[in-house]
Protein backbone atom coordinates (compact mmCIF):
# COMPACT_ATOMS: atom_id res chain seq x y z
CA UNK A 1 0.00 0.00 0.00
CA UNK A 2 2.46 2.21 0.91
CA UNK A 3 4.57 1.01 -2.26
CA UNK A 4 1.26 2.43 -4.24
CA UNK A 5 0.93 5.73 -2.52
CA UNK A 6 4.51 6.67 -3.15
CA UNK A 7 4.56 6.20 -6.95
CA UNK A 8 4.55 9.09 -9.34
CA UNK A 9 1.38 10.05 -10.45
CA UNK A 10 0.65 10.06 -13.78
CA UNK A 11 -0.41 12.75 -16.33
CA UNK A 12 -3.86 11.97 -15.69
CA UNK A 13 -4.33 11.14 -12.43
CA UNK A 14 -2.41 14.61 -11.66
CA UNK A 15 -5.42 16.11 -14.15
CA UNK A 16 -7.99 14.98 -12.29
CA UNK A 17 -6.79 14.93 -8.57
CA UNK A 18 -5.60 18.77 -9.25
CA UNK A 19 -9.02 19.37 -10.88
CA UNK A 20 -11.06 18.15 -8.30
CA UNK A 21 -9.12 20.41 -5.62
CA UNK A 22 -9.90 23.48 -7.74
CA UNK A 23 -12.97 22.98 -8.22
CA UNK A 24 -13.60 21.98 -4.50
CA UNK A 25 -12.02 25.74 -3.70
CA UNK A 26 -14.63 27.10 -6.36
CA UNK A 27 -17.60 25.34 -4.07
CA UNK A 28 -16.91 26.91 -1.04
CA UNK A 29 -16.07 30.07 -2.16
CA UNK A 30 -19.72 29.39 -4.29
CA UNK A 31 -21.30 28.76 -1.27
CA UNK A 32 -19.79 31.40 1.06
CA UNK A 33 -20.99 33.86 -1.51
CA UNK A 34 -24.71 32.18 -1.12
CA UNK A 35 -24.73 31.96 2.58
CA UNK A 36 -23.68 35.73 3.17
CA UNK A 37 -26.37 36.37 0.39
CA UNK A 38 -28.87 34.82 2.14
CA UNK A 39 -28.22 36.39 5.43
CA UNK A 40 -28.00 39.51 3.64
CA UNK A 41 -31.52 39.54 2.08
CA UNK A 42 -33.60 41.09 4.36
CA UNK A 43 -31.71 44.09 4.87
CA UNK A 44 -31.41 43.98 0.88
CA UNK A 45 -35.63 43.53 0.76
CA UNK A 46 -36.21 46.10 3.36
CA UNK A 47 -33.71 48.90 1.84
CA UNK A 48 -33.51 48.14 -1.72
CA UNK A 49 -30.00 46.65 -3.31
CA UNK A 50 -28.93 50.16 -4.26
CA UNK A 51 -30.81 52.87 -2.00
CA UNK A 52 -29.22 51.09 1.23
CA UNK A 53 -25.83 52.31 -0.19
CA UNK A 54 -26.83 56.14 -0.36
CA UNK A 55 -26.42 58.98 1.92
CA UNK A 56 -29.71 59.70 4.59
CA UNK A 57 -29.46 60.35 8.04
CA UNK A 58 -26.71 59.20 11.06
CA UNK A 59 -25.74 55.55 9.85
CA UNK A 60 -24.50 55.35 13.92
CA UNK A 61 -27.87 56.03 15.36
CA UNK A 62 -29.76 53.90 12.73
CA UNK A 63 -27.40 50.77 13.77
CA UNK A 64 -27.80 51.95 17.11
CA UNK A 65 -32.03 52.00 16.49
CA UNK A 66 -31.53 48.36 15.11
CA UNK A 67 -30.43 46.75 18.46
CA UNK A 68 -33.55 47.95 19.74
CA UNK A 69 -35.69 46.30 17.20
CA UNK A 70 -36.09 43.01 19.19
CA UNK A 71 -35.88 39.33 17.74
CA UNK A 72 -38.75 39.44 14.82
CA UNK A 73 -38.12 43.33 13.55
CA UNK A 74 -40.36 44.49 10.74
CA UNK A 75 -38.91 46.06 7.40
CA UNK A 76 -39.01 49.46 8.67
CA UNK A 77 -36.19 47.98 10.95
CA UNK A 78 -34.00 47.71 8.33
CA UNK A 79 -33.76 50.96 7.74
CA UNK A 80 -29.82 51.98 6.99
CA UNK A 81 -28.13 54.36 4.38
CA UNK A 82 -24.99 53.03 4.45
CA UNK A 83 -23.29 55.83 2.53
CA UNK A 84 -20.59 57.22 5.33
CA UNK A 85 -19.34 53.85 5.75
CA UNK A 86 -18.87 52.79 1.77
CA UNK A 87 -17.04 56.75 1.51
CA UNK A 88 -15.09 56.14 3.93
CA UNK A 89 -13.88 52.97 2.56
CA UNK A 90 -13.59 54.43 -0.78
CA UNK A 91 -11.37 57.29 0.74
CA UNK A 92 -9.13 55.17 2.26
CA UNK A 93 -8.36 52.33 0.00
CA UNK A 94 -8.73 54.87 -3.12
CA UNK A 95 -5.89 57.05 -1.94
CA UNK A 96 -3.51 54.56 0.33
CA UNK A 97 -3.00 52.74 -2.88
CA UNK A 98 -2.73 55.84 -5.51
CA UNK A 99 0.24 56.38 -2.99
CA UNK A 100 1.42 53.16 -2.16
CA UNK A 101 1.69 52.48 -5.97
CA UNK A 102 3.85 55.74 -6.74
CA UNK A 103 6.22 54.91 -3.46
CA UNK A 104 6.10 51.11 -4.51
CA UNK A 105 7.44 51.26 -8.06
CA UNK A 106 9.88 53.99 -7.39
CA UNK A 107 11.33 52.10 -4.33
CA UNK A 108 11.09 48.77 -6.45
CA UNK A 109 13.33 50.50 -8.87
CA UNK A 110 15.95 51.83 -6.61
CA UNK A 111 16.31 48.39 -4.71
CA UNK A 112 16.62 46.49 -8.17
CA UNK A 113 18.68 48.74 -10.38
CA UNK A 114 20.67 51.01 -8.04
CA UNK A 115 21.15 50.36 -4.58
CA UNK A 116 24.59 48.43 -3.43
CA UNK A 117 24.26 44.73 -3.11
CA UNK A 118 24.90 45.40 0.43
CA UNK A 119 21.39 47.97 1.01
CA UNK A 120 19.79 45.34 -1.21
CA UNK A 121 20.39 42.15 1.05
CA UNK A 122 19.13 44.28 3.85
CA UNK A 123 16.27 45.94 2.46
CA UNK A 124 14.38 43.20 0.43
CA UNK A 125 14.11 40.54 3.40
CA UNK A 126 13.27 43.88 5.45
CA UNK A 127 10.40 44.57 2.98
CA UNK A 128 9.28 40.72 2.89
CA UNK A 129 9.52 41.39 7.22
CA UNK A 130 7.27 44.29 7.01
CA UNK A 131 4.97 42.43 4.61
CA UNK A 132 3.71 39.68 7.52
CA UNK A 133 3.93 42.40 10.34
CA UNK A 134 0.20 41.76 11.91
CA UNK A 135 -2.18 44.62 11.15
CA UNK A 136 -3.13 45.14 14.46
CA UNK A 137 0.68 46.30 15.05
CA UNK A 138 0.21 49.18 12.73
CA UNK A 139 -2.93 49.94 14.30
CA UNK A 140 -1.13 50.24 17.89
CA UNK A 141 1.51 52.28 16.81
CA UNK A 142 -1.31 54.68 14.92
CA UNK A 143 -3.45 55.39 18.19
CA UNK A 144 -0.58 55.78 20.38
CA UNK A 145 2.30 57.64 18.25
CA UNK A 146 0.29 59.16 15.18
CA UNK A 147 -3.20 60.14 16.53
CA UNK A 148 -1.49 61.79 19.72
CA UNK A 149 0.99 63.32 17.15
CA UNK A 150 -1.78 64.99 14.95
CA UNK A 151 -4.16 65.60 17.78
CA UNK A 152 -1.16 67.97 19.75
CA UNK A 153 1.03 69.46 17.08
CA UNK A 154 -1.38 69.59 13.58
CA UNK A 155 -4.76 70.11 14.82
CA UNK A 156 -5.00 73.94 16.32
CA UNK A 157 -7.53 74.37 18.84
CA UNK A 158 -9.02 76.93 16.76
CA UNK A 159 -9.95 73.88 14.15
CA UNK A 160 -10.79 72.05 16.74
CA UNK A 161 -13.69 74.56 18.02
CA UNK A 162 -14.88 75.09 14.40
CA UNK A 163 -16.18 71.87 14.28
CA UNK A 164 -16.88 70.64 17.99
CA UNK A 165 -20.53 71.15 17.22
CA UNK A 166 -20.42 68.42 14.55
CA UNK A 167 -17.37 66.00 14.98
CA UNK A 168 -14.46 65.61 17.73
CA UNK A 169 -11.02 66.35 16.16
CA UNK A 170 -8.42 63.99 18.65
CA UNK A 171 -6.21 63.15 16.43
CA UNK A 172 -7.78 60.07 14.72
CA UNK A 173 -9.27 60.65 11.32
CA UNK A 174 -8.68 60.46 7.31
CA UNK A 175 -5.00 61.45 7.44
CA UNK A 176 -4.22 59.08 9.90
CA UNK A 177 -6.10 56.46 8.59
CA UNK A 178 -4.63 56.73 5.23
CA UNK A 179 -1.21 56.96 6.23
CA UNK A 180 -1.37 53.31 8.40
CA UNK A 181 -3.27 52.08 5.50
CA UNK A 182 -0.67 52.64 2.78
CA UNK A 183 2.31 51.79 5.61
CA UNK A 184 0.69 48.37 5.75
CA UNK A 185 0.04 47.71 1.60
CA UNK A 186 3.55 49.43 0.59
CA UNK A 187 5.49 46.63 1.48
CA UNK A 188 3.35 43.73 -0.13
CA UNK A 189 3.58 46.42 -3.73
CA UNK A 190 7.30 46.56 -3.03
CA UNK A 191 7.77 42.62 -3.16
CA UNK A 192 5.64 42.05 -5.76
CA UNK A 193 6.92 44.66 -8.41
CA UNK A 194 10.46 43.69 -7.05
CA UNK A 195 10.10 40.20 -7.76
CA UNK A 196 8.66 41.28 -11.25
CA UNK A 197 11.39 43.50 -12.38
CA UNK A 198 14.08 41.19 -11.46
CA UNK A 199 11.90 38.68 -13.95
CA UNK A 200 12.73 40.51 -16.97
CA UNK A 201 15.25 39.13 -19.02
CA UNK A 202 18.60 40.67 -19.30
CA UNK A 203 18.65 40.44 -22.64
CA UNK A 204 15.65 43.41 -23.02
CA UNK A 205 17.48 45.57 -20.56
CA UNK A 206 21.23 44.80 -22.12
CA UNK A 207 19.61 45.64 -25.61
CA UNK A 208 18.19 48.84 -24.45
CA UNK A 209 21.95 49.97 -22.89
CA UNK A 210 23.52 48.82 -26.30
CA UNK A 211 21.53 51.55 -27.72
CA UNK A 212 22.80 53.81 -25.86
CA UNK A 213 20.07 54.34 -22.83
CA UNK A 214 21.23 55.25 -19.55
CA UNK A 215 20.70 52.88 -16.28
CA UNK A 216 17.77 55.37 -15.67
CA UNK A 217 16.55 55.58 -19.16
CA UNK A 218 16.99 51.35 -19.67
CA UNK A 219 14.80 50.34 -15.97
CA UNK A 220 11.65 53.29 -16.92
CA UNK A 221 11.23 52.67 -20.76
CA UNK A 222 12.24 48.50 -20.62
CA UNK A 223 11.51 47.20 -17.09
CA UNK A 224 8.71 49.25 -15.61
CA UNK A 225 6.83 49.16 -19.12
CA UNK A 226 7.76 45.14 -19.19
CA UNK A 227 6.25 44.56 -15.76
CA UNK A 228 3.23 46.81 -15.68
CA UNK A 229 0.61 43.82 -15.72
CA UNK A 230 2.87 42.50 -11.97
CA UNK A 231 2.18 46.12 -10.97
CA UNK A 232 -1.38 45.98 -11.88
CA UNK A 233 -1.56 42.97 -10.11
CA UNK A 234 0.56 44.33 -6.82
CA UNK A 235 -2.58 47.33 -6.76
CA UNK A 236 -5.18 44.63 -6.99
CA UNK A 237 -3.64 42.43 -4.11
CA UNK A 238 -3.15 45.93 -1.81
CA UNK A 239 -6.59 47.57 -2.62
CA UNK A 240 -8.37 44.01 -1.69
CA UNK A 241 -6.41 43.80 1.27
CA UNK A 242 -7.00 47.49 1.87
CA UNK A 243 -10.69 47.07 1.49
CA UNK A 244 -10.80 44.13 4.42
CA UNK A 245 -8.50 45.95 6.19
CA UNK A 246 -10.80 46.15 9.92
CA UNK A 247 -8.68 46.28 13.42
CA UNK A 248 -6.38 48.51 12.59
CA UNK A 249 -8.53 51.24 11.02
CA UNK A 250 -11.17 50.64 13.68
CA UNK A 251 -8.02 52.15 16.29
CA UNK A 252 -6.75 54.91 13.63
CA UNK A 253 -9.66 56.63 12.03
CA UNK A 254 -12.19 58.27 14.33
CA UNK A 255 -15.22 55.50 14.43
CA UNK A 256 -17.59 57.44 13.29
CA UNK A 257 -19.90 57.22 10.58
CA UNK A 258 -19.60 60.26 9.07
CA UNK A 259 -18.64 61.94 5.61
CA UNK A 260 -15.66 64.31 5.81
CA UNK A 261 -16.49 67.36 3.74
CA UNK A 262 -13.71 68.33 1.32
CA UNK A 263 -15.08 71.84 1.21
CA UNK A 264 -13.45 71.89 5.21
CA UNK A 265 -10.19 72.31 3.60
CA UNK A 266 -7.66 71.16 5.70
CA UNK A 267 -9.77 70.33 8.62
CA UNK A 268 -11.38 67.62 5.69
CA UNK A 269 -7.93 65.60 7.14
CA UNK A 270 -8.45 64.95 10.57
CA UNK A 271 -12.19 64.33 10.89
CA UNK A 272 -13.19 60.83 11.63
CA UNK A 273 -14.68 58.05 9.57
CA UNK A 274 -15.41 54.63 9.81
CA UNK A 275 -15.11 51.80 6.82
CA UNK A 276 -17.03 48.83 6.25
CA UNK A 277 -14.84 46.52 7.70
CA UNK A 278 -14.37 48.50 10.42
CA UNK A 279 -17.93 48.77 10.98
CA UNK A 280 -18.39 45.26 10.79
CA UNK A 281 -15.70 44.42 14.05
CA UNK A 282 -17.06 46.87 15.97
CA UNK A 283 -21.09 46.01 15.60
CA UNK A 284 -20.26 42.39 15.82
CA UNK A 285 -21.45 42.17 19.92
CA UNK A 286 -24.80 43.26 18.72
CA UNK A 287 -25.32 40.47 16.30
CA UNK A 288 -27.94 39.02 18.66
CA UNK A 289 -30.27 41.54 17.06
CA UNK A 290 -31.42 40.15 13.57
CA UNK A 291 -31.83 43.55 11.84
CA UNK A 292 -27.67 44.20 13.43
CA UNK A 293 -26.87 40.71 11.86
CA UNK A 294 -28.02 41.25 8.54
CA UNK A 295 -26.51 44.67 8.10
CA UNK A 296 -23.16 43.35 8.95
CA UNK A 297 -23.94 40.33 6.12
CA UNK A 298 -24.70 42.97 3.86
CA UNK A 299 -21.97 44.58 4.14
CA UNK A 300 -19.62 41.39 4.03
CA UNK A 301 -21.28 40.73 0.50
CA UNK A 302 -20.53 44.21 -0.82
CA UNK A 303 -17.13 43.28 -0.16
CA UNK A 304 -16.61 40.10 -1.27
CA UNK A 305 -18.14 41.45 -4.60
CA UNK A 306 -15.93 44.33 -4.44
CA UNK A 307 -13.10 42.11 -4.48
CA UNK A 308 -14.91 40.09 -7.31
CA UNK A 309 -14.58 43.07 -9.29
CA UNK A 310 -11.26 44.07 -8.50
CA UNK A 311 -10.52 40.65 -9.68
CA UNK A 312 -12.36 40.41 -12.82
CA UNK A 313 -11.19 44.64 -13.31
CA UNK A 314 -7.14 43.84 -12.68
CA UNK A 315 -7.80 40.76 -15.39
CA UNK A 316 -9.02 42.64 -17.72
CA UNK A 317 -6.30 45.46 -17.38
CA UNK A 318 -3.38 43.02 -17.76
CA UNK A 319 -4.93 41.61 -20.84
CA UNK A 320 -3.53 44.21 -23.28
CA UNK A 321 -0.33 44.86 -21.18
CA UNK A 322 0.52 40.66 -21.41
CA UNK A 323 1.33 41.89 -25.35
CA UNK A 324 4.21 43.85 -24.72
CA UNK A 325 5.49 42.61 -21.11
CA UNK A 326 5.96 39.96 -18.51
CA UNK A 327 3.06 37.29 -17.73
CA UNK A 328 1.49 37.16 -14.24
Amino acid sequence: MLARLRQPWTDRQATWRLGAVACLVLLLITLMVVFVTVRAWPMLRANGWVSWLGPGGSVDDQLGRMIKTGQDPPDAAYHLRAWPLVYGTLLTTGVSVLIGLVFSVFSAIFIVEFAPARVRAVVVPAVRLLAAVPSVIYGLVGILVLAPFVGNHLISPGRKTSVQNVVQLDGTGVLVAIVVLTVMIVPIMIAIVVDALRAIPPAWTEGAAALGANRWETIWTVGVRAARPAIVAAAVLACARALGEAVALSMVSGSRGFSPNPVDGVTYLFEPIRPLAASMVENVDAMNAPAVKSSIYAFALLLLLSSLALSIGGYLAKLPLRRQGLRV
